[in-house]
């Protein structure tokens, strides 16, 4: 039998894969003892780099690595960090042996997450996998799942929380409501506005125009050199106006001096040139809702875009002024953060559905970042830590505005700063889901759940096990286990909407499934029964 190979795909940026590469090690020591075990070989597929870590940094290099990796090898993609799907895609896509897609589960070090996004860009371009999760390879669910992929090259998971959603009998006002919407974006149509496609590498979190079209949706592809040039032109005046605005309102920005480490006035300044900008261009191209790329190309030239995401998704906004008047006054403008637009598509249909129920229309994606027992007693539930890259809308947090505050992005990915929007997650009833692209059609998986408090204590160790910068939400989810979300969940995004009451909530998800339906999306419910 072939020795099993590993590859670990890292970042784009090197200064995170320096920092990230011992926990990457020590896992891929563990790995390699427990399957050294049970008398398998692994041998990695490319070596340790002189700059002092082992992972795949560029598409090109993936592809040259994967020409030297025999095809029919069983093959473990190992991942303990965030990594860029696209680096490996094109590899995977070619192998023909058995592929294990492997996370760690930590916090810290956040491979799951980089795990669900390979997960959903295999699924999205028709490449077999198996995956598994561990947080020290030794548990019963772990050996099983090991035994099995060595044995047979396959994984088998417990999915039966899933349910193909059947025809809806919906009450006749919400009834009327979907086919009004449907008709709508058919008649006058859609405007996704894109900042760059491509972000971070997710293939995933491109849908193909083809699958937009009959829906009534186009895209206008934008270049971030176009928000930049119009962040640039924006006068102090009023970028000084949106800031004093956020002070009005209670927003708590932690400023310090020296541009390199902390968060600095100019910086907040500058973001506010970009809202004001970002604003005026989804104006002027008529786009219900824009994503920006967050990272690459526009960190180099401007702070983070984290605080404008935030603002854009919250309906209590600084107004900005067009050619008519005040844009979108009381209004949010849906973002898609990191241009993942399945998270736009979704946005945007939960902005339509839930003002004409009359629910909270801000909504947002959430990084599925990590999850445990509550240390601290208070519940017996699996809590989620969900925790977006840098910021929610405040009318998500407790104490909205008022309970946000402003952190300076870490300077490993932004060297040039700027402010998040934290906040701790209200408790409430929520409503999750995720649109994803499998075997060539748009698909949804929706479900129910609830944003829960948990002891002061127990909030700041969650944090500090992640980034504590970010804004958290502590998660628990109706029907569905953390092994179940694993297998399932084919992206590292996660799309949550409010409701103000059960009784609303089951009726939101309902009539977004309909819509959703509708629409030519395929629909599963995931731990809740569609009756």
């Amino acid at each position: 039998m072939k020795d099993i190979v590993l590859i670990a795909n890292g970042d784009l940026r090197e200064s995170a894969n320096i920092v990230c590469w011992p926990a990457q090690k020590a896992m891929e020591d563990r790995l390699m003892e427990v399957v050294a075990a049970k008398g398998r070989t692994i041998t990695r597929g490319h070596p340790v780099k002189p700059q002092g870590h082992g992972f795949i940094g560029s598409q090109r290099e993936g592809m040259d690595v994967f020409a030297g990796i025999d095809p029919e090898a069983p093959l473990i993609v190992a991942e303990a960090v965030w990594q860029y799907s696209h680096h490996v895609l094109a590899g995977l896509y070619h192998h023909r042996g058995p592929i294990l897609t492997l996370a760690n589960w930590s916090g810290q070090w956040p491979g799951l997450v980089g795990m669900l996004n390979l997960n959903g860009s295999l699924t999205k371009a028709g490449a077999p996998y198996s995956t598994i999760w561990s947080e020290n390879f030794d548990d019963p669910f772990f050996e099983r799942a090991l035994d099995e992929w060595l044995e047979t090259g396959k994984v088998t998971h417990e999915t039966d929380h899933v349910i193909p959603c059947p025809d809806l009998k919906l009450p006749e006002a919400d009834a009327a409501i979907v086919q009004s919407i449907v008709q709508s974006m058919l008649r006058e149509k859609v405007i996704m506005g894109v900042f760059d496609e491509g972000c971070m590498g997710m293939h995933n979190a491109i849908i193909p125009d083809e699958l937009l079209l009959p829906m009534g949706i186009f895209k206008e592809r934008l270049s971030q050199s176009a928000l930049y040039y119009a962040a640039r032109q924006v006068p102090e005046g009023e970028a000084r106006a949106v800031y004093e605005w956020y002070l009005a309102k209670g927003l708590k920005f932690h400023l310090g001096d020296t541009h390199e480490e902390d968060l600095t006035e100019a910086q907040v300044l500058d973001q506010c040139r970009m809202y004001i900008a970002a604003v005026r261009i989804a104006d002027e191209f008529g786009c219900e809702a824009i994503g920006i790329q967050y990272q690459q190309g526009l960190k180099d030239l401007m702070p983070a875009s984290d605080l404008v995401e935030g603002t854009l998704n919250n309906s209590d906004r600084p107004d900005v002024s067009g050619p008519n008047g005040v844009i979108r006054k009381g209004e949010p403008i849906p973002h898609f953060n990191e241009v993942d637009e399945c998270a736009g598509l979704d946005g945007l249909l939960i902005n339509r559905l839930h003002k004409a129920l009359g629910q909270p229309v801000e909504n947002t994606l959430h990084d599925l970042r990590w999850g445990g027992p509550d240390e601290s007693g208070s519940t017996d539930a699996y809590v989620w830590v969900f925790l977006i890259s840098g910021a929610v809308p405040p009318a998500h947090n407790e104490g909205g505005w008022a309970g946000s505050e402003s952190f300076r992005q870490p300077p490993m990915y932004f060297p040039n700063g700027g402010g998040t929007l934290h906040g701790v997650a209200k408790p409430g009833e929520i409503i999750w889901s995720r649109i994803f692209v499998e075997g060539g059609a748009l698909h949804m998986d929706i479900g129910r759940g609830q944003a829960i408090s948990l002891p002061e204590e127990e909030t700041r160790r969650r944090l500090e096990a992640t980034t504590p910068q970010w804004p958290i939400m502590h998660a628990v989810l109706t029907g569905v286990t953390r092994d179940q979300m694993m297998a399932r969940h084919k992206a590292n995004h996660i799309q949550l909407a409010y409701a103000t009451s059960a009784e609303q909530a089951d009726r939101a998800m309902k009539a977004k499934a309909a819509l959703a339906k509708e629409l030519g999306i395929e629909v599963c419910f995931c731990g809740v029964k569609p009756v």
